[in-house]
């Protein structure tokens, strides 16, 4: 499903150089009006510019890669996003098919330039601007503006118009999905550059549908396709190259394990710049369908009370609900909920690293992102419209009926925290991609 939101870039992108300069002008689209008519968010130098060239390089190869898409479906998923403030820049984007997310932090001493404006804006690599990333030399300076009225890069001779990129539903939810998965993660191997590299290179280079497991055996790390005690389970392996031109830069590689086995995640660490990836179990499964957040989401929380945090938070500042509700004296369940609620419409996002919350100003408007999950919203239906049945309830059990969506009615049984269904989507996926919204329902109405 798409919004009617569409990025138009309506100038050609702008890469120019200047001796030893390497300059790309970028400038953003946004639904902020605050922020359409800054002149300029950020411009500076990237302290490490080779290493940040090929970075966003790589980013901008994981937009265009698609492990599960029709072509069709390819052109209308390019949306990375980059957020300037707090002294950090962040590159965020997904791959074509929503299976992988990837995140370039460039740290405070990376950057070396006026932070002016703290924003969220969209920008789309074309070809030309990857050419132009894996081009910047290790003895060249790159300086980056990003900017406001339209996104350009020129790319030696050549320019180019920017298509219109429509936005979609999936790419927010998404966002807020990737955020749950990454703050339950626990660090599982920590890598030298030495030992990733030859853990690398048992990464096949050609798709294939086998699951691997990432295994330590002696000292050595290794790919294989035999499950062994503490392994992690990798899913569609081939996504890993990705980053394979990476691996020779890095001071260190951290690897993550989620306790369901549903996502990994790595972070390649370059001491002042971090690039953080996280996959999904397989290349059909895409962070957009998780559901994660939707059983948080079920306590109300005012649309002031957002707005305020909104206009409270710069991009990119640490988000602590601990701290939040001892200074505004708000009961920290609420601020707990809070933070569940924001990061449901894309607007909290999760340092794996260094393990805190970070806050993004997005460039759409509150009431678009509020209204955008129909699963909690079909939930809230079913509770409006009295189509709950209690047969049984206690303290801890409950037993009910819930009408589905064909006139077939579903049972829910809640046993102690645990919550069961009868539908689909619950024999299908069980509780591992969320809620459905039969017990969602059920949840609102008497919880």
């Amino acid at each position: 499903m798409e919004t009617e939101f569409i990025y138009q870039y309506k100038k050609p992108s702008h890469f120019f150089q200047e001796e030893k300069n390497k300059i790309f002008s970028f400038s953003h689209n946004t639904e902020i009006d605050e922020d359409n008519n800054k002149p300029c968010f950020f411009y500076g130098n990237i302290v490490n510019s080779f290493l940040a060239s090929r970075c966003l390089s790589v980013l901008a190869n994981t937009v265009n890669s698609h492990f599960a898409l029709t072509p069709g479906q390819i052109a209308k998923l390019k949306d990375p996003i980059v957020s300037v403030g707090a002294g950090e820049l962040h590159f965020e984007a997904f791959s074509s098919c929503n299976s992988v997310y990837a995140r370039v932090n460039i740290l405070k001493n990376g950057v070396d330039g006026d932070f002016l404006h703290s924003g969220t804006t969209n920008i789309d690599f074309n070809n030309q601007t990857i050419r132009a990333f894996n081009n910047v030399q290790q003895s060249e300076r790159l300086l980056i503006g990003i900017g406001s009225k339209e996104v350009h890069v020129i790319t030696g001779k050549h320019k180019t118009i920017e298509k219109k990129v429509t936005l979609t539903n999936r790419w927010i939810k998404g966002l807020g999905n990737v955020q749950v998965f990454l703050s339950e993660m626990e660090l599982a191997f920590q890598l030298t550059k030495f030992e990733a590299l030859q853990l690398f290179k048992t990464v096949p280079n050609t798709p294939t549908k086998s699951e691997y497991y990432l295994t330590k055996a002696g000292v050595n790390y290794t790919f294989l396709p035999i499950e062994k005690q503490n392994s992690i389970k990798v899913g569609g392996i081939h996504r890993l190259n990705l980053i394979q031109k990476l691996i020779s830069s890095v001071e260190s590689l951290h690897i993550y394990k989620h306790n369901t086995q549903q996502s990994f995640a790595l972070i390649l660490n370059f001491k002042d710049i971090q690039m953080t990836y996280l996959f999904s179990n397989n290349v059909y499964r895409g962070f957009s369908g998780e559901g994660r957040l939707l059983e948080h989401l079920t306590d109300s929380i005012s649309s002031n009370l957002i707005n305020g945090v909104n206009n409270y938070f710069k991009t990119n500042e640490v988000f602590n609900p601990a701290i939040l509700s001892a200074d505004s004296g708000i009961d920290l369940r609420i601020m707990n909920n809070l933070q569940s609620n924001l990061s449901g419409i894309g607007l909290l996002g999760y340092n794996l690293f260094d393990k805190n919350y970070f806050y993004r100003k997005l460039p759409f408007k509150l009431e678009r992102l509020i209204n955008f999950n129909p699963r909690l919203k079909n939930a809230k239906k079913i509770v409006e419209s009295d189509e709950i049945k209690i047969l049984e309830k206690t303290e801890t059990f409950i037993k009910a009926i819930v009408k589905g969506s064909t006139d077939i009615y579903h049972t829910v049984i809640k046993n102690n925290d645990i919550y069961q269904c009868t539908c689909n989507w619950y024999t299908t996926n069980e509780n591992n991609r969320g809620l459905c919204k039969h017990i969602l329902a059920v949840k609102i109405a008497h919880e």
